[in-house]
């Protein structure tokens, strides 16, 4: 019989100690399952939304805590949720016998962990604030690692010897919030052991009242030590359940970060009933009064601007820094709405259009271009991601850039991992990346519009003339918008406009700009002396403006 028992009891250990080996792979496994689900939730978000989203700091503080401070709170809320459970089942039953012995000490049981709670969810609740509120402190001090541990950055930190400096920059950030946790967990904790106590307290009291029952032979000893077992355990499982509930509050203060992000809603209006883009579109572009202002500023980036460039047009877009030329072509892309005014392509107005629709019309490059760390055929191929498989028009598209003899000198030629992140790859020159770029604008061989955004700054001379020869008869049936600060550049295109201060200001062919003698001419022939050496007249800048 003694054999048989402890038999019995080796294999409930056996299965009591599998059944939590089985938990802990399934909790472990659920775990990983939801942090890819949630990384995965907050992509296709970002995906959606629309670049104003982008320029709010409040908006990389949420992504910051929907990915961090969310990623682990749903598996915790289930495991809290489980554990309540267990704890209720057999809560009731100790609370019935303990009321057999005496109701008011079954009462004081049950309230006296409430003070704890309260305090518990109370410095939850706190603790949410701070790591809301240091979310953009923790995002400085990840950016202070990056600039000290990216390969971007590497040249300049070490040129200006900026490593210790980002090094102390972080340790004040770091500090500053830690301390601020610090304080919060000290506060936190020493009220719980305060308030704790009472608990402790009333432990201790209810061992004495049951004790002094049983001397007075009202109890017998097995009572004495069932009742005793029930007020701890009653007290414990009070304390576990309001502990569950309180941690439950906090994981989903945690959640509403995730909540709060998956609320959001593109701000970019789009028709009710989307007007198709015409097929095959001509590509002519207008500007009927367009005025915009970047969301917070207190300028307008364009004020009432109208123009039109003819299907087929190559127009150049010229200004100083900051007179709007790229906030134009963010319009054209419909990155943002303008405030007042309409844009217009083949005569309707592009808010008509589905915007992804819209955007599949045209190629581009912008200035702050993305040198992707992927191979070089992926870094052409995102510029159409239904053909990035398909070789022909990557190389396609890199010929037409000039970037093919660049790419077919690299070790493994389009199959070369372009940066040094993840793979033994080939790190470019700001000349050769920006070739990528300008091939990765080209691997939309639909596309009608095309908008370059300063193609040649990174070019040398030769490229940047090989490659405007090209343009001649890559942009034959398409309309081309072009910015460049090069001269050079800008007087091969059928026509030029002149930006001041977010207003158009001259326009005209190259020879008519010239005639005119105004702004244009100013700084087409400051850009001339430079390279010539002459000495030129130059009209002062006060008297154009008059």
């Amino acid at each position: 019989m003694i054999v048989l028992l402890a038999g019995l009891q080796f294999v409930l250990f056996v299965v009591s100690a599998l059944l939590n080996t089985l938990r802990n792979i399934f909790q472990q496994l659920l775990q990983n399952s939801v942090s890819m689900r949630i990384q995965l939730m907050v992509m296709e978000k970002a995906a959606s939304l629309d670049l104003p989203f982008y320029e709010d700091p409040a908006s990389y503080d949420l992504l910051r805590r929907a990915q961090n401070d969310s990623i682990n709170r749903p598996v915790l809320m289930i495991a809290t949720a489980f554990g309540l459970l267990q704890t209720l089942l057999t809560l009731g039953t100790m609370i019935a016998l303990l009321f057999g012995v005496s109701w008011i000490l079954a009462v004081v049981v049950l309230i006296s962990p409430i003070p704890a709670f309260i305090a518990d969810t109370r410095y939850g609740w706190r603790g949410y604030n701070i790591a809301r509120w240091g979310s953009r402190l923790l995002r400085r001090m990840q950016y202070m690692v990056s600039l000290v541990t990216t390969d971007s950055f590497a040249k300049e930190v070490k040129l200006f010897g900026l490593g210790q400096y980002f090094i102390e920059r972080y340790r004040l950030i770091a500090n500053a919030f830690y301390d601020s946790q610090k304080s919060q967990l000290v506060r936190r904790y020493m009220t719980g052991f305060v308030l704790g106590n009472l608990s402790t307290i009333v432990t201790s009291i209810t061992y004495l009242y049951i004790a002094l029952q049983a001397i007075a032979g009202r109890m017998s000893l097995g009572s004495l030590t069932a009742y005793t077992q029930a007020a701890v355990q009653v007290q414990n499982s009070i304390q576990s359940v309001l502990s569950g509930f309180s941690g439950m509050y906090e994981h989903n203060l945690y959640l509403n970060n995730l909540v709060e992000l998956m609320a959001r809603q593109p701000s970019m209006p789009v028709a009710a009933e989307p007007r198709p883009v015409p097929q095959p579109l001509r590509g002519e572009i207008r500007f009927e009064h367009v005025s915009f202002a970047y969301p917070g500023a207190e300028k307008n980036a364009l004020t009432d601007l109208s123009f039109t460039v003819t299907a087929g047009e190559t127009l150049a877009v010229v200004g100083r820094n900051g007179a709007g030329k790229t906030t134009l072509f963010k319009l054209i892309c419909r990155l943002y709405d303008p405030l007042e005014g309409r844009i217009l392509i083949d005569g309707i107005d592009i808010r008509d259009f589905e915007p992804d629709e819209l955007r599949r019309q045209i190629g581009a490059m912008f200035q702050d271009y993305v040198d992707y760390q992927a191979t070089a055929s992926e870094n052409i191929g995102l510029g159409n991601v239904p053909e990035i498989a398909n070789r022909d028009s990557v190389v396609s598209a890199s010929k037409q850039a000039g970037s093919d003899e660049l790419i077919a000198g690299l070790p493994e030629g389009y199959d070369t991992a372009l940066g040094k992140w993840f793979d033994a790859g080939v790190n470019l020159s700001g000349g050769e990346w920006q070739k990528v770029a300008l091939a990765r604008a080209f691997m939309r061989e639909d596309a009608r519009i095309l908008l370059l955004d300063e193609p040649t700054s990174a070019l040398d001379a030769q490229a940047e003339y090989d490659l405007f020869e090209r343009l001649r008869s890559l942009t034959h049936g398409r309309t081309a918008v072009y910015i460049s600060h090069r001269f050079s550049t800008v007087r091969r295109a059928d026509r030029i406009i002149f930006l001041e201060h977010g207003r158009l200001v001259e326009e005209g062919t190259h020879e008519e700009l010239i005639r005119l003698n105004g702004r244009y001419a100013r700084l087409f022939r400051m850009q001339a002396a430079a390279y010539t050496g002459e000495d030129v007249e130059i009209l002062p800048e006060e008297v154009l403006s008059n």
